[in-house]
């Protein structure tokens, strides 16, 4: 379904309540199914997360995960730990495409059977699942921290837990320390130190957790009150002052726009109180997910920027860097890329009435969504949005946008 967004003003004030984090929801959901007593609320009502949720509590021999990469990684691990069971993970035509060699040999050196089915070092893979007992492993620290992640969520269940050292300049910490943090609260004892993460072997102790609202999903109204006018304000919940999650360095970042976050109980408050802007040096190894908003805002803004930092956006739904460039100057941007970097030059207009390809990609789709403050724009494929955050569409026409479907 494509949708064309009609030039249009936001209200002055608003206020919308975001769905829990697709990340924290995960994470929790895979513990949840290691120690079901764990309750949860506020679980992200995403594709992926109603993927997860179907994945772990399937019974079958064949578990398809369509496009949810983040499911991949972690049910990879999940089923290498389940104990006489066989299961075949698979997903889309671009799941098939997307590296998982890496997950694969660090599970293989803590003793797990895992095989390809078709392409060496790509889904799908057959798993089956046993007990591991042994616990030393090692990844390069700059790869994607989902890797990392999937280990740690399984560990506290290995025999002996695990140790494993990160060989050079880590990657995407915030997302590390998510884990650790989500597996802390949940009573499993873990420590960080240099290049070495380790978890113990132990149980969880039985509590209700709630799941913080997402701040990727946050980050196109961030986008939104950067482009409005002084004076514009958005409230969104639920989300904590000390977030657990890499992308609230959106709080940060945003200033540069003009755009100051007043944090509330349970909410924070987004306002646009100044319009001078310069030109935006930033690194995102930290928070590479919120790439593609922050090139739009700037793009829409009239601002250069050069971003770096952003390796992993290449295995994504897409190749975000090259998915970016294309559109961008479909709209009349100049836009140059490496492996992991993206250079956006001042634009002198923007043109109107542009079809934005999204490429199997929710955030390409609502990255592109505040482009209809200036021109109307066609989104193509909007249901896309459904991965991450199914309801985006009926809030943006919540908060003024005029969309035609």
């Amino acid at each position: 379904m494509d949708i064309t967004l009609q030039q249009s003003t936001i209200k002055k004030q608003s206020s919308i309540e975001i769905t829990g984090s697709k990340s924290e929801s995960n994470r929790l959901l895979l513990l949840q199914a290691l120690f079901p007593e764990i309750e949860l609320k506020n679980v992200s009502n995403s594709d992926d997360s109603n993927l997860m949720t179907k994945a772990l509590s399937s019974k079958d021999r064949v578990v398809d995960i369509h496009h949810a990469g983040t499911a991949m990684r972690f049910l990879t691990a999940y089923f290498a730990v389940q104990e006489g069971r066989e299961t075949i993970l698979t997903g889309s035509k671009r799941m098939k495409e997307r590296p998982i060699k890496i997950l694969v040999d660090a599970l293989r050196a803590l003793g797990a059977e895992i095989d390809y089915v078709e392409n060496e070092g790509f889904p799908p893979i057959t798993i089956h699942g046993k007990r591991l007992s042994k616990n030393k492993v090692s990844l390069h620290a700059n790869v994607s921290s989902q890797y990392i992640s999937a280990l740690l969520l399984i560990a506290s269940k290995l025999e002996n837990g695990i140790e494993l050292t990160l060989v050079g300049e880590i990657t995407s910490v915030p997302y590390i320390k998510m884990t650790l943090s989500l597996l802390n609260e949940i009573g499993i004892e873990t420590s960080f130190k240099n290049n070495v993460i380790k978890v113990h072997p132990s149980k969880a102790q039985p509590k209700p957790l709630t799941v913080e609202s997402d701040w990727s999903s946050a980050s196109y109204f961030f986008s939104i009150v950067a482009i409005s006018d002084v004076g514009t304000e958005i409230t969104l919940s639920s989300y904590k002052e000390n977030s657990l999650q890499g992308d609230s360095c959106l709080v940060d970042i945003y200033k540069h726009f003009g755009v100051r976050t007043v944090s509330a109980e349970n909410s924070i408050l987004l306002k646009k109180e100044s319009s001078e802007i310069k030109p935006l040096v930033l690194d995102l190894k930290n928070a590479p997910d919120i790439a593609q908003t922050i090139v739009v805002t700037c793009f829409i803004l009239g601002v250069p920027c050069d971003l770096t930092g952003l390796h992993t956006l290449k295995i994504k739904e897409t190749d975000r860097l090259v998915a970016l460039k294309t559109e961008l100057e479909k709209l009349g941007g100049s836009v140059e890329i490496t492996d992991k970097s993206l250079h956006l030059k001042v634009s002198k207009e923007i043109k109107p009435m542009v079809s934005i390809a999204t490429y199997n990609d929710h955030r390409m789709a609502m990255a592109f969504a505040p482009v209809a403050m200036k021109h109307d724009v066609i989104i193509e494929d909007a249901g896309v949005v459904s991965k991450s955050y199914p309801t985006f569409w009926d809030d943006l026409e919540s908060i003024g946008f005029k969309i035609t479907k």
